[in-house]
């Protein structure tokens, strides 16, 4: 059973552990150390997490908590799932760091006296090769990310136990990925086009996209749109084309996996198994292609219409719309290429 939850731009850092020592940057000619520790002082049944932002920062998703924001304060509760929390225990999928440095300095709590200025040197390498020379922007960092005409390009690399990612664009139809990311269980990363409607589906006469990519012959990950709606309370999913060890959340399984709601669905351009269930914040309705597609041209609208007129919701609010590579694992260093991208509503 996969558990998942994309998370974007902003990541709600130790949200299940309570206080963290803050390591202390001295001048470099002084000696250096700092130390890092993560607590839980007691057992918790429930827990609430509140901090401020002082530079008006937004929480725009977050996993494994019922998340609020009103003005600088944010509020973190837990979920249904994961109110217990043992005394020094954590709840999430997000282990605790490890192998912290500053300066190039370990975070042990000693204090050392180096005899010439230390470096800051990354945990991971970025991938070497792959970025096309004419590439305007390209990112290797957790969220980094790029804006043009109303578009952004993610990296997001959001799952534990991820290995390396370059996100590279030219234009926001023209992007790529160059991932290295072991396979075990686990979504690593969701690299993604994003933009923000802000419509009703009652308010759109259209709604269409087209996409052509070009994919690994291995590895384990799903091509597919990631649309959410009514401030996050859902998430739409479609799969244009999968490979490997994916399968997409369900109210049931059986031997081979997910059971579908609905099978044999022809809407929006395509024939679809479609899929309900719950992540355990979000309900989750994923339309899985019958047939892997590297190219098409989909009229999301009906398939949206589709999901009201068989109640699965009402004439909800769209929010982000995404379009990307959800990522479990790759056969080493491999690329995703958007060849072209578009999205058109009215």
């Amino acid at each position: 059973m996969r558990r998942r939850k994309i998370a974007l731009s902003v990541t709600a850092a130790a949200l299940l552990t309570s206080a963290a020592a803050v390591a202390t940057a001295l001048p470099a000619s002084a000696a250096a150390g700092c130390r890092v520790a993560y607590t839980v002082s007691s057992s918790l049944t429930s827990w609430t997490l509140v901090w401020s932002y002082s530079a008006g920062q937004t929480v725009t998703q977050a996993w494994s908590t019922s998340l609020t924001q009103s003005g600088s304060t944010v509020t973190a509760k837990n979920a249904g799932y994961n109110g217990s929390i043992a005394t020094n225990g954590t709840t999430g999928s997000n282990p605790v760091p490890t192998a912290f440095t500053l300066n190039g300095t370990a975070c042990t709590g000693g204090v050392t006296n180096p005899t010439t200025s230390p470096t800051t040197s990354p945990t991971t390498s970025p991938p070497s090769t792959g970025v096309p020379s004419d590439a305007v922007w390209s990112g290797s960092g957790q969220w980094d990310n790029w804006t043009s005409n109303g578009y952004t390009v993610y990296n997001n690399i959001w799952g534990s136990g991820a290995g390396t990612q370059t996100a590279w664009a030219r234009t926001p139809s023209n992007w790529g990925v160059i991932a290295n990311h072991p396979r075990t269980s686990g979504i690593k990363s969701y690299p993604n086009v994003s933009y923000t409607l802000n419509r009703t589906l009652s308010s759109l006469s259209t709604l269409n996209s087209s996409y052509n990519v070009t994919v690994p012959a291995s590895g384990d990950f799903v091509t597919s749109y990631d649309i959410w709606a009514n401030n996050n309370a859902y998430e739409i999913m479609i799969w244009t084309n999968k490979l490997g060890a994916v399968g997409p959340i369900a109210e049931s399984y059986d031997s081979n996996g997910a059971v579908p709601t609905a099978r044999d669905v022809n809407v929006g351009g395509a024939t679809w198994n479609i899929y309900r269930g719950s992540n355990g914040v979000n309900t989750v309705y994923s339309f899985v292609r019958t047939s892997n597609s590297n190219s098409g041209t989909l009229n999301v609208l009906a398939m949206l219409n589709w999901l009201r007129t068989n109640n699965w919701w009402g004439d909800v609010t769209l929010g982000q719309f995404q379009f990307g590579y959800e990522i479990s694992g790759t056969a080493g260093q491999a690329a995703f290429t958007t060849n072209s991208y578009n999205l058109s509503f009215s």
